[in-house]
């Protein structure tokens, strides 16, 4: 199996501040690779939530170089202003729109997009329904109307770190009223993602 060697002898320890919504696949990959780097997950619902998200990513990058650690950021472009905080922070972030992106690869993810795809991951599937009624409320029809106006199928990825999350895949795929599909997602692309950010974190010089 492929492992990507960092282009640096021992380098520094990194902590690795994002979204926990691939939190096994992330830290599969670490471990894998033997990279030096440390994780701090923040909570995968947190797209939903600007004001969330943007308080509780620049309190955890404070907190981390407040010891004195060197910060990446494991997230997409989930927030209007996080090239802002990348750059308050002298840090960088992960390549790639979004999560799937990273997963899938942006022609995979685009060609399901166009199809009229909902992605949904392991993590969100188990927390489906009271993650959607906090965000879009409990009327199920306005619900489903959100949903039908931008998806045909919910497309469900199974990566070799998941359980079987069927049960919970079919549950939300049947709140929302729309056909459930699979895919088998291997690390390929992740695993390049997040080579690459590491890469170029620790050439930065701060």
């Amino acid at each position: 199996m492929k492992s990507f060697e960092l282009h640096q002898e021992n380098p520094p320890p990194l902590t690795m501040v994002g979204c926990g919504i691939l939190r096994k696949e992330v830290d599969r990959l670490i471990e894998k690779n033997h990279w030096n780097v440390h994780t701090h997950y923040l909570d995968s619902a947190l797209h939903n939530y600007l004001n969330r998200l943007s308080k509780e990513l620049n309190q955890a990058l404070e907190e981390r170089e407040g010891r004195g650690e060197k910060t990446l950021v494991f997230y997409g472009g989930c927030h209007p202003l996080m090239e802002n905080y990348l750059e308050a922070h002298h840090t960088c972030r992960t390549e790639g729109q979004n999560c799937i992106v990273m997963l899938l690869g942006y022609e995979v993810f685009m060609r399901e997009l166009e199809k009229g795809a909902y992605f949904l991951v392991e993590d969100w599937a188990l927390t489906w329904e009271p993650m959607i009624t906090a965000c879009f409320g409990m009327n199920t029809p306005v619900i489903r109307e959100i949903f039908h106006s931008s998806h045909k199928y919910i497309l469900a990825l199974k990566t070799p770190c998941n359980g079987d999350f069927t049960e919970a895949a079919e549950a939300a795929a049947r709140f929302v009223d729309l056909p459930l599909q699979w895919m088998d997602v291997g690390l390929e692309h992740l695993e390049s993602v997040l080579a690459d950010a590491i890469q170029r974190r620790l050439s930065q010089e701060q």
